[in-house]
């Protein structure tokens, strides 16, 4: 029987629910058992995709092109495993079900209520992914806080799910504040006793606390906390802040969580858990034997979590390469013709990123214009690549109205244009070009010898597509198609021939880079990078 493992949240978002319920699993699965973790979100959209990358963070996309929840990427980079639709669901989604339900009349005429309609909704998507037979461990992490109006629905399902369940089959991990209250010189546990009470009144008794802190929990706070919450002081667990999200898997073994989990859950031990490879891992990203600063230029600078899946990636290149990467974010709308050379000219490397919309495109494409004629190794990702395409077309092919047809419509020169079937889409939510698709790569590109094969797959998220009614004026003057979709000939790849390492692409690999697999096109950007920098001595 599959056991389940629900992680709260309280006093404060942002302690890091994502991060503990990935190292948790990760753990597990060094230990050998199939595990999954899924996010429930309390917000009323269907998905995050509509949402403002500055509301919510980036939108990170499954291989079944499903738009989820950031979380889902710590998910995958952790553990190495594919996650899918039913992995994210929303408040939005859990309503949208039960009304169409009701509209169909599956209700007989009842009046559909959120106790019992919504939780039961909500309790049935919890147990999805556990029936399919394919996991030993499913964990559930509830998005905001205990004590949010609209978290409500999901706390009451977990309580009836865990009765319906039994104690050995569902627990709650509940992660909480211990702050540090400098005047005082201590470490406060009220806020944790208050945030453990109010899930004590909607019915959850906590059967493991984690306690996010600046300092060390002593034996005797821990003693306090597990009289005051009525748990077992070994199932009060310090998470300590680390230098790296990375750290935090070692730091919960040292904790012994998983031990306690399986003790709670009457699963055996199996063997200890196998993480040498997450140890060298590790052990490359403290130690680096060089060190490089890349720009990323975006329009979403001001908050990294726009871009989170792009560092993560750089993470894991760098430390395939033993290399230290530095971001560091420059906003387009204040690049210039003025001011490109002051502001790339010292980098090693430039990626220039995904986004939507026509505020700061002039400046990826100015950015880009002195980067190809400087030799600057770059890296384009989906608008990254598109952009590039307006540049080249703009100042190698002299079509000085080179445009994409989202920023101006009217463009007789519109080198990247709508899908066909994009055209007729009024709806926006779920309706790009989403999830895994094929690409060829032609021998002898840059490309090629990068995979190191013929065919690959990556995810996309966008709608529109190189026009290729240019390409073979673009491929005579020297920027080649390098990678094509085989069912429907659109451009995935491109790069230029004269240039040291020019490569863009479509797609979003930063999406399928893990700890254990990290992307090809994001390590060898860093090594061409490494190497431009020795150019500069």
């Amino acid at each position: 029987m599959t056991k389940y493992i629900f992680v709260t949240g309280g006093v404060t978002s942002s302690l890091g629910k994502g991060i503990i319920s990935a190292s948790l699993a990760k753990l597990l699965q060094a230990r050998g058992y199939r595990v999954t973790i899924q996010k429930f979100d309390p917000y009323i959209n269907i998905d995050p995709g509509t949402l403002n990358p500055y509301e919510h963070g980036e939108c990170y996309v499954t291989e079944d092109g499903a738009e989820t929840d950031l979380d889902l990427g710590h998910y995958e980079r952790f553990l190495n495993v594919p996650t899918t639709q039913a992995n994210n669901i929303t408040t939005g989604r859990i309503y949208q079900n039960v009304i169409n339900k009701e509209r169909e009349g599956a209700y007989l005429g009842k009046t559909v209520q959120v106790v019992p309609h919504i939780t039961d909704e909500i309790k049935r998507n919890m147990r999805l992914l556990g029936e399919t037979g394919d996991y030993d461990i499913v964990i559930t992490e509830l998005g905001g806080t205990v004590g949010d109006i609209e978290s409500l629905p999901f706390i009451e399902a977990v309580r009836q799910f865990k009765w319906e369940a039994g104690s050995n089959n569902a627990i709650v991990i509940h992660l909480t504040l211990i702050p540090y209250l400098a005047a005082a010189g201590e470490l406060k546990t009220k806020p944790t006793q208050h945030s453990v009470k109010m899930l004590l009144e909607y019915g959850i008794q906590p059967d493991i606390l984690v306690c996010r802190t600046e300092h060390h929990i002593n034996q005797e706070i821990k003693k306090k906390i597990a009289l005051f919450c009525n748990v077992n002081i070994n199932a009060v667990i310090e998470s300590a802040d680390a230098k790296t999200i990375y750290d935090v898997p070692l730091l919960m073994l040292k904790e012994q969580l998983d031990r306690t989990v399986l003790s709670k859950l009457k699963l055996p031990l199996k063997n200890e858990p196998d993480l040498e490879s997450w140890k060298e891992f590790l052990g490359h990203l403290k130690n680096p034997t060089s060190e490089i600063k890349v720009g990323l230029v975006g329009k979403y600078v001001e908050l990294p979590d726009a871009y989170k899946s792009i560092i993560e990636a750089f993470i894991h290149a760098g430390a395939q390469n033993e290399c230290k990467v530095r971001v560091e974010f420059i906003h387009s709308e204040g690049l210039t013709q003025d001011n490109v050379k002051a502001k790339l000219g010292n980098l090693d490397g430039v990626l220039v990123a995904p986004g939507f919309g026509a505020r700061g495109i002039e400046g990826k494409i100015t950015a880009i214009q002195y980067i190809r004629e400087n030799n600057i190794p770059f890296f384009g990702i989906c608008l990254g690549m598109q952009c590039a395409v307006i540049e080249f077309g703009r100042n190698v092919l002299g079509l000085k109205n080179a445009h994409s047809t989202e920023m101006d419509e009217n463009t007789e020169d519109d080198v990247i244009s709508i899908m066909e079937e994009q055209k007729k889409v009024t709806l926006k939510g779920g309706t790009m070009r989403l999830g895994s698709y094929t690409c060829e790569l032609k021998k002898g590109t840059k490309a090629h010898a990068i995979y190191g094969k013929s065919k690959i797959t990556e995810r996309h998220r966008h709608r529109y597509e190189f026009n290729n009614k240019f390409l073979k004026a673009y491929e005579d003057a020297g920027m080649i198609a390098s990678g094509i979709n085989p069912e429907n000939n659109l451009v995935e790849i491109i790069e230029l021939k004269s240039h040291p390492y020019f490569v863009a692409s479509q797609f979003h690999p930063e999406l399928k880079s893990t700890v254990a697999n990290p992307h090809p096109l994001f390590v060898k950007f860093v090594a061409a990078s490494i190497e431009h920098s020795k150019k500069k001595v």
